[in-house]
């Protein structure tokens, strides 16, 4: 028993081994697994099918026209069967050639392959055996499988399938039949030992050939996942049309807009609150606020420009210019109250923003040769900063820019006469909500 459980271990080890080895094979390599590397193989192996067959079909020829040569010059009496194979042979090529152009043919070009092969070996060794003769059409044989491997260097199985249906034809049917050469024994070891490594090295060849291709695949597979992953990247910093023109290598990127809404938020005691709390947590903080407006931005179809510390800055109208981008810009300051005040709510602490608003021209464009961003210049911008700065907290104070813009529309409470550095007093206004008709307009 205790040999019976050793003898059971012992396999099931090595069971285990094999499969670990088969599986960890299946894994590196995965041809058979990989559609797109199944298409192109099939396309590959129909285009050298058919380059293949017509060089067959002329190869074939020129030995149709030097056996002619010989009948005529040396004797009429020359064995005429072997004009009758040969035209057997190139008809079947032919036809063959014919059969790849089909859609059956250009579906399962490896079945052509197989049958174009042994069109070429076996009907020479059936005319062999019709004659009573064993014939080792080694030359015939090497260059056939010779070209097979050269030519079409994909699908091994289907040589080795061909390979052996030549060899084992003449090896079977000849020793069935009590059938010899005329110069030497059916069972050359020579003979045997010479297609034994002419097949093997040919298979190799495909296999290895076959390998290369699906490793370059591969590296065009991954470096077009990481082109991918860089054009990500790329948008996550610049928006598309400008990414587009970076990589155009412009030496400078800057547009001028004459009417986009700039807005820029600020969490009010962000410092007093980062410094009770660990600076992992600070960070995740950080992230979730701005993540939440980052989807608000994509809501309402607006481009974010950059986050600086505690602050946010999103501009509505650019790059690409719409006609709503007042509005879109006052909706996402009101969703960004609603997400603070569910902060609130989630964690048990009081978060609160201030939200300046501004309309007007602006200049963008990406300055800088490293870690470069997209920014935005002009008045417009200073006014909208300074709209936040000096708001007030869980408030949108916008311009009277904005309150014209947006007319009737939203609701405003006139916040009055406040002085902004640079530009001297400015009538300022509290965005307090969108009128009641307009939101149910908006979300039915």
């Amino acid at each position: 028993m205790v040999k019976g459980a050793l003898a059971v271990h012992r396999f099931t080890s090595i069971k285990r081994a094999i499969t670990h080895q088969t599986t960890s094979s299946e894994r590196a390599l995965s041809i058979d697994a990989s559609p797109s590397f199944r298409a192109w193989r099939r396309r590959f192996m129909s285009q050298r099918l058919t380059l293949g067959l017509r060089i067959a079909i002329v190869a074939y020829f020129t030995f149709f026209l030097l056996r002619i040569t010989f009948f005529l010059v040396q004797s009429p009496a020359n064995d005429t069967t072997w004009f009758q194979m040969a035209i057997v042979t190139e008809a079947g090529l032919f036809l063959f050639l014919g059969l790849q152009q089909t859609p059956i043919g250009r579906r399962h070009p490896e079945f052509l392959f197989l049958g174009a092969s042994l069109t070429v070996t076996l009907v020479e060794q059936i005319w062999a055996t019709l004659n009573g003769i064993a014939f080792p059409g080694l030359f015939a044989w090497t260059l056939v499988f010779l070209t097979q491997a050269t030519l079409i260097p994909v699908q091994w199985p289907f040589h080795l399938m061909a390979q052996l249906g030549t060899v084992g034809y003449y090896y079977g049917v000849n020793t069935a039949l009590g059938l010899q050469p005329s110069y030497q024994s059916l069972w050359e070891p020579q003979q045997l030992l010479y297609l034994f490594w002419f097949c093997c090295i040919s298979n190799l060849s495909v296999h290895l050939a076959e390998r290369l291709r699906w490793s370059e695949i591969q590296a065009q597979r991954s470096l077009e996942a990481e082109k991918a992953r860089s054009e990500r990247l790329l948008l996550n910093i610049l928006p598309k049309v400008v990414a587009s023109k970076l990589k155009e290598k412009q030496r400078a990127i800057a547009d001028s807009f004459a009417d986009v809404t700039v807005l820029f938020a600020d969490i009010v005691g962000f410092t007093q609150i980062a410094a009770g709390i660990p600076p992992h947590d600070v960070v995740d903080l950080l992230n979730y606020i701005f993540s939440a407006f980052d989807s608000l931005a994509d809501k309402h179809g607006l481009e974010k420009i950059k986050t600086i510390g505690d602050a946010y800055m999103v501009v509505g109208g650019l790059p690409m210019e719409i006609d709503n981008h007042a509005e879109a810009i006052a909706d996402m300051a009101l969703d960004m109250i609603k997400t603070m005040e569910h902060l609130s709510q989630e964690k048990g602490q009081l978060f609160q923003i201030r939200i300046g608003i501004n309309t007007g021209p602006v200049i963008a464009g990406v300055i800088g040769r490293k870690k470069f961003i997209y920014d935005l210049w002009g008045d417009a911008v200073n006014i909208a900063s300074r709209m936040e700065s000096q708001g007030v907290a869980n408030c949108i104070q916008v311009t009277e820019n904005v309150v014209n813009r947006l007319g009737d529309r939203y609701i405003f409470e006139k916040r009055g006469v406040v002085h902004i550095k640079g530009k001297g007093n400015m009538m300022t206004y509290f965005l307090k909500d969108k009128q009641p008709d307009r939101q149910l307009h908006s979300n039915p």
